[in-house]
């Protein structure tokens, strides 16, 4: 009986134990699962609470290829645009020997509703000359590119209120600011040239750059921001027939672009613009190698010129006018090269912060891939540590990885 009551004892105490183990066992998950619960509830409602396009803007940064200069594509430039953004561009190839020969590119972006669109326009060349045979020439061959014309020379606010008005729909202009950095920047880069143009025979070399920035309303209500800039290169070169000097005027009409937006939403749409040009990265290879091989295309057609030119002196001997009209036309090849010049330099980076400094202040973020150029327009970024997506919120309370549910997203910090 003693025995029995043991037993009886000892299965009571393991089923006790069993219940108040599995007692507890039930009360831990219970309270786990709740904890999960909350947890999950409030993600959720941190990612319901946030909205994109009002909280914080997604930004990609998107790959604008060359399709046609090498064996494959190469990347030419990237940019950074917003999330659902729609885009479309093209690097131009005008091979040598042809009239406006270099490498030119455009690029259209919009958003999904079609209310925000970027256009980055190809450059535009001008050119002039003080020569009467040469003007005559011009005008009764005008030639067939749309990026060239035979026209005087025109700063940068002229020509956004003559032909780039038309060009853009003849909105009405609002404001009109110079930009005075990136006139500095083109300066800079003009000097870099000189010692090239030297060598082709010109004996003086003058350059008067601007750059504007300016606002403007069409008449549909939509309003935008336009950037223009033009740098008017002078050289004297010597005329080998008159044994006086000639002047030539190219103007290289860089930076056309137009970033439009419905009335009402400017400063939305000056984050977005500032962000979109700091964003924009040459490739550094492909810029060599493009600056590369034009530069030798220079080099040869300037060698085949000048034996053209002690060619056309032998004839000019022997047949008198008829050969110097003909000897004066062939000039015209020397000038395209001089004029085209302009055309194919690389503007760097710099000038595209530099445009957008006058719209909105830049800020200098850094993760661990490098440092990038922001707007001020945001006051916290968020980045994947891939270089190529970023979120930029004004919201204090906006945590990407909590909203995005991937701790890849990582704030970046603010350094000069």
């Amino acid at each position: 009986m003693k025995k029995n009551t043991y037993f009886l004892t000892l299965l009571f105490a393991i089923i006790s134990l069993n219940i108040s183990c599995n007692g507890q066992s039930s009360t831990s998950k219970t309270k786990t699962t709740t904890t999960q619960k909350k947890q999950t509830t409030a993600q959720q409602t941190s990612s319901q609470n946030f909205v994109e396009g009002s909280d914080y803007t997604v930004f990609n940064r998107v790959r604008m290829m060359d399709n046609t200069g090498f064996t494959a594509p190469v990347e030419a430039y990237s940019i950074l645009l917003p999330k659902g953004w729609s885009k479309q561009g093209e690097v131009i190839w005008i091979m040598p020997g042809q009239s406006c020969a270099g490498t030119n590119a455009w690029l259209k972006a919009s958003s999904a509703d079609g209310q925000f669109s970027l256009q980055i326009f190809p450059n535009t060349i001008l050119s002039f000359t003080t020569n009467q045979q040469l003007q005559q020439w011009n005008m009764a061959n005008p030639g067939t590119s749309p990026y060239c014309r035979f026209a005087q020379p025109v700063g940068a606010e002229q020509y956004l209120r003559g032909a780039f008005v038309e060009e853009i729909g003849r909105p009405q202009i609002l404001k009109v600011e110079s930009n005075a950095a990136v006139v500095a920047e083109m300066q800079r880069m003009a000097e870099k040239g000189r010692a090239e143009l030297m060598q082709y025979g010109a004996s003086d070399m003058q350059v008067q750059p601007s750059a504007i920035n300016a606002e403007v309303k069409w008449s549909d209500g939509s309003e935008g921001f336009v950037m223009v800039g033009a740098v008017v290169t002078e050289l004297t070169i010597p005329n080998v027939y008159t044994g006086g000097y000639d002047k030539s005027y190219t103007t290289s009409i860089t930076k056309k672009t137009v970033f439009k937006y419905p009335a009402g939403q400017k400063e939305k749409a000056a984050a977005q613009f500032a962000v979109i040009m700091a964003g924009i990265r040459s490739n550094d290879a492909y810029t060599t190698a493009i600056n590369s091989f034009w530069k030798q295309v220079r080099q040869q057609s300037n060698r085949t010129h000048w034996e053209k030119i002690k060619l056309m002196d032998e004839q000019t001997r022997q047949m008198g006018e008829a050969t110097i009209a003909k000897g004066n036309a062939r000039l015209k090849e020397m000038d395209n090269q001089m004029r085209s010049w302009e055309a194919r330099q690389s503007s760097g980076d710099r000038m595209h912060t530099e445009f957008i400094k006058t719209i909105r202040e830049v800020e200098n973020f850094r993760d661990e891939t490098g440092k990038y150029e922001m707007t001020s327009g945001y006051n916290h970024a968020w980045s994947r540590g891939d270089g190529t997506s970023f979120v930029l919120s004004d919201n204090p309370n906006f945590n990407a990885a909590s909203v995005f549910q991937d701790q890849n997203w990582k704030q970046m910090k603010k350094v000069n």
